[in-house]
C-alpha cells in the first residue's frame, strides 16, 4: 500500500509541477515540493458523489440538540472517523435547551385572527412531513402571556425606533412586529425590550427573501408563504454557550444557575417567529401613520406603522429541560509535534434537518478527514496533530464549541495552532474570514485551487464578482488592482467564536455563498431535496471546500515555520484607528448640524406624509478624543512586526529553535486578550474583535473604544483607547522576543 501511494505522487509530480523551484510559505524550498504532492494526492480522495452520499444520510432525519436524531447523527459521525482510522470520542455536556409547550399568537381586534403557526409538508420535499420537528419558535424567548397593541418597528433597530420617536411613537406597553434582516435576529427583542415592549413578533417579508426576489419554493428557493426561519434570540453577544454556566465546561457536576432567569443573557419578554401568511393579516390591520418608503415590504397592503385599533394576544410556555449536547473529537498525533494542534470544526445539529445548515459543510470535512485517513494508511504522517470536531448544539447558541473550550481552556491555549470552522455551504464565490496573520496563507492556497464552474482560481473569480458588482468606475478599477484576497474580520454567528473571541487562538472561517440564495433559511425545507435542486447541485462546492480547508489545514500541519505574517495585522489594525477617527469626525459635524436644526426650530416645518411633526433629538456635542496612545502602540507593532518576519526567515535553525520559534508565533494572538474583557459583556476578550452589542453576528472592530463613540460615551471611550493601546504594546513586546 506504501509504495503504491510513493508512486502516486511521483506520478502527479511529474505531470504538474512545472520544472522550476517552488517556493510556499512556511516551507523550507526543499520541503515544498513534497507538501505540493501531498495535497495533490489529498485531492485524488475528494469525491462529489461521497459528499453528497454524506448529505442525504446525515439530514435524513430531525436532529436538533437534545433529541434522539442529535445522538444519531453524532454516533454515525463517530463511527465515520473511527473507519477512517482516527482516535475517536464523544465529549457530552448537560445544558439547557428549551423547546414550546404553548404557541397562541390571535389578533383580538378589530377582528379576530388566530395565525396557523406551521409549515406544511410538500410531495415534493419527502423530508418535510417527518415526526420529530421542532415547531416554529425563537428559542430563548421567556414564557408569557400578553395582550397589548400592536406596531410596526420595520427591522427593529435602534435607527428604527429613533425615527419612531421623531414621528412621537412609543412602544412602551405595546406588542411589536418586525420583519427579519439587517441583522440577527436577537437583537431585535433586545431592543424591542430596552424600549419597553412587552412583547415580540419576527416575521419574514417576502420582499426580502420571498416571492420578490424570485419563485418560492418548491417551484424555486425562495420562502414560500408558510415558511419561517427558526432560530435564537439569545443575547450571544453577552455570552454564548450553556447560560447556566457561564466561562465553565457544562459537565455533569459544573456549578450552574438555579434558575435560568438568573442567566444575563437571556430575554424577560416572549418572542416568536411567523410566515407571511401569518404576519399579512396583522400588518394590514394596523392602522396609524403610513411607515416611510424603506419600511415597506412586498405583502400586497399599505403598511402603517400604529399603534391603532389592532391589538393580539400572544402567549408562550417552554419546558426548559437539561438535555446532553455530543461533541464527537477526532485526533491522529503528530509525529514531530504532537503537542501542536490543528483544530478543523464543524457543527451537526440542526433545527430541522439541516441539509445546507449545517450538514453541507459537515459532509465536506468528513471528506476531508476521510482523505487524510487513506493517506495516513498509506503511510504518510502529519508533523502536527490534527484534530476534528462535529460540534453539537451551535444552532441555539455555539453550545458544543463554547462548553467544549471553555472545559479545555489551559490545553487549547498552550497547543492550538490554529481553529478552521465551516458552517453551512453553498454555491459561488469565497468566504474567508479570521486571523489576519493568516491572510498570505488563504491567498496562496485560494489561487491554486480551481472554481468549479469558471476553471479560474478562487482568488480571480472572487474578484471579478467585486468588478462587476462595484458601485463606479473608480472603485471597479481599485478592485481589478487587487492583487491578493483579503480577510475579513469575524464577529459571531457559528463556533469560531468562542476560539478567537474568548481564548485569543488563531481561526479562520471558510465556505462558499453568493449564489445559492434561498429562503429555506432554518425552516423545515431546508432539506436534501432542496439543495440537490436549488443549493449545490452536484457537490460541486461541497468537494471545492474539501479541497480548500484540506490545503490550509495541511499546510498547518507541516510547515516549517508556521506561515503567520502580523505585518498584515499591524496595517488592519492601523486602518481600524483611521476608520475610528473618521467615525467621529463625521459623528461631530452630524452633531452640530442636527443641534442647528434644532436651534433654529426648523423641525416645526418639516412633516411627513400625515402631516405629523417630525422632531430631531437634541445631541450631546462631541469632545476631544485623544488616540495619541493607540497611534504610538500601532507603530511599536509595526516595528515588531518587521522583526518577526525576519525572524521567521533566518536560515539554518535547529529543530529546537524551529518548536521554539512556532510556538511563540501561535500563541502570539493571546497577547491581545482584555484581562477583564469588554464593557458589559467580559467573556469576550478580544480587543480587535466582537459581535456587536447590538448587531448580533456582525463584527465590531476596536469595539470597547467603537461602541463607546457609537453609544456616546466619550469618557469610556478614552478608557478603551487606553486598555487597546497596552494589549497592542503586550503584542509589540512579545512578537520583538522572537
Amino acid at each position: 500500500m506504501r509504495t503504491g501511494f510513493l508512486l502516486l505522487l511521483l506520478f502527479t509530480l511529474h505531470s504538474f509541477l512545472p520544472a522550476q523551484s517552488i517556493h510556499l510559505l512556511g516551507f523550507y524550498d526543499s520541503n515544498a515540493l513534497g507538501e505540493l504532492k501531498t495535497e495533490k494526492a489529498f485531492d485524488e480522495q475528494i469525491s462529489r458523489e461521497n459528499i453528497g452520499r454524506t448529505i442525504q444520510d446525515l439530514s435524513s432525519i430531525p436532529h436538533n440538540l437534545g433529541s434522539s436524531g442529535s445522538m444519531k447523527v453524532a454516533e454515525k459521525i463517530q463511527q465515520k472517523f473511527r473507519d477512517y482510522g482516527f482516535d475517536v470520542h464523544m465529549d457530552v455536556y448537560q445544558v439547557l435547551f428549551p423547546v414550546p409547550k404553548v404557541r397562541v399568537l390571535e389578533m383580538t381586534a378589530p377582528q379576530v385572527y388566530h395565525a396557523l403557526l406551521k409549515e406544511p409538508a410538500l410531495k415534493e420535499d419527502g423530508t418535510s412531513g417527518q415526526k420529530d420537528q421542532l415547531p416554529t419558535y425563537n428559542a430563548w424567548s421567556a414564557d408569557g402571556n400578553v395582550t397589548a397593541e400592536l406596531v410596526y418597528v420595520n427591522y427593529g433597530l435602534n435607527d428604527d425606533y429613533e425615527e419612531l420617536a421623531k414621528r412621537g411613537i412609543d412602544v412602551k406597553g405595546r406588542i411589536v412586529i418586525a420583519r427579519y434582516g439587517k441583522s440577527w435576529r436577537g437583537i431585535k427583542p433586545k431592543i424591542a425590550q430596552e424600549h419597553g415592549a412587552i412583547g415580540c413578533i419576527i416575521y419574514s417579508d417576502p420582499k426580502d427573501d420571498g416571492y420578490f426576489q424570485g419563485d418560492v419554493y418548491p417551484k424555486g428557493p425562495f420562502k414560500n408563504e408558510f415558511g419561517v426561519q427558526r432560530g435564537s434570540v439569545m443575547d450571544m453577544v453577552v455570552y454564548p454557550g450553556d447560560p447556566l454556566t457561564p466561562g465553565i465546561g457544562a459537565t455533569t457536576d459544573a456549578k450552574r444557575f438555579a434558575s435560568h432567569n438568573e442567566a444575563p443573557n437571556l430575554l424577560k419578554i416572549p418572542v416568536l417567529p411567523i410566515s407571511y401568511h401569518d404576519a399579512r393579516p396583522l400588518l394590514e390591520a394596523i392602522s396609524g401613520p403610513v411607515a416611510p418608503e424603506d419600511w415597506r415590504g412586498a405583502l400586497p397592503i399599505t403598511y402603517h406603522i400604529g399603534p391603532g385599533k389592532s391589538t393580539v394576544h400572544l402567549e408562550l410556555q417552554f419546558d426548559w429541560k437539561m438535555v446532553p449536547c455530543y461533541d464527537v473529537i477526532a485526533m491522529i498525533k503528530g509525529e514531530e509535534f504532537p503537542d501542536e494542534w490543528v483544530i478543523r470544526g464543524n457543527h451537526h445539529d440542526a433545527w430541522v434537518n439541516g441539509a445546507q445548515d449545517p450538514i453541507s459543510g459537515q459532509a465536506a470535512m468528513l471528506e476531508e478527514a476521510k482523505a487524510m485517513g487513506v493517506m495516513i494508511k498509506s503511510g504518510w504522517k502529519p508533523k502536527r496533530t490534527i484534530v476534528y470536531c462535529a460540534w453539537d448544539g451551535e444552532e441555539p447558541a455555539l453550545v458544543g464549541s463554547t462548553e467544549w473550550v471553555e472545559d479545555h481552556t489551559g490545553l487549547l491555549q498552550q497547543n492550538t495552532v490554529v481553529y478552521i470552522n465551516s458552517d453551512e455551504n453553498g454555491r459561488g464565490f469565497l468566504e474567508a474570514g479570521g486571523s489576519h496573520a493568516l491572510e498570505e496563507l488563504v491567498d496562496e492556497v485560494a489561487k491554486n485551487i480551481p472554481d468549479p464552474q469558471t476553471g479560474a482560481n478562487l482568488f480571480e473569480r472572487l474578484k471579478a464578482r467585486e468588478v462587476i458588482t462595484a458601485a463606479n468606475p473608480q472603485l471597479a478599477k481599485e478592485k481589478m488592482d487587487k492583487t491578493k484576497i483579503h480577510l475579513d474580520a469575524l464577529g459571531t454567528g457559528s463556533d469560531f467564536s468562542p476560539f478567537l473571541q474568548h481564548l485569543g487562538l488563531p481561526v479562520l472561517n471558510l465556505g462558499f455563498s453568493g449564489e445559492d440564495n434561498s429562503g429555506d433559511y432554518h425552516s423545515i425545507y431546508d432539506s436534501y431535496d432542496n439543495f440537490i435542486r436549488f443549493i449545490d447541485p452536484g457537490f460541486y462546492y461541497g468537494a471545492t471546500l474539501s479541497k480548500m480547508a484540506g490545503h490550509v489545514s495541511l499546510r498547518m500541519l507541516n510547515a516549517d515555520i508556521l506561515p503567520f505574517d502580523f505585518r498584515i495585522l499591524y496595517k488592519e489594525i492601523k486602518t481600524y484607528t483611521t476608520e475610528l477617527q473618521t467615525m467621529i469626525s463625521n459623528l461631530r459635524e452630524s452633531t452640530s448640524v442636527n443641534n442647528e436644526i434644532i436651534r433654529k426650530k426648523y423641525f416645526l416645518i418639516a412633516t411627513d406624509a400625515t402631516n405629523r411633526f417630525l422632531t430631531p433629538v437634541q445631541k450631546q456635542e462631541i469632545p476631544y478624543i485623544d488616540f495619541s496612545p493607540l497611534q504610538n502602540a500601532i507603530i511599536s507593532l509595526g516595528r515588531a512586526a518587521d522583526h518577526s518576519f525576519e525572524a521567521m526567515n533566518i536560515k539554518g535553525l535547529s529543530k529546537k529553535q524551529m518548536d521554539s520559534l512556532n510556538r511563540m508565533l501561535y500563541r502570539a494572538e493571546q497577547e491581545l486578550l482584555l484581562d477583564q474583557g469588554l464593557p458589559l459583556r467580559p467573556w469576550y476578550k478580544h480587543v480587535l474583535y466582537a459581535p456587536g452589542f447590538y448587531t448580533g453576528y456582525s463584527v465590531k472592530t476596536l469595539p470597547g473604544i467603537r461602541e463607546s463613540i457609537e453609544q456616546r460615551n466619550f469618557l469610556q471611550a478614552e478608557i478603551e483607547i487606553k486598555r487597546a493601546a497596552f494589549s497592542i504594546n503586550k503584542l509589540a513586546g512579545y512578537l520583538q522576543q522572537l
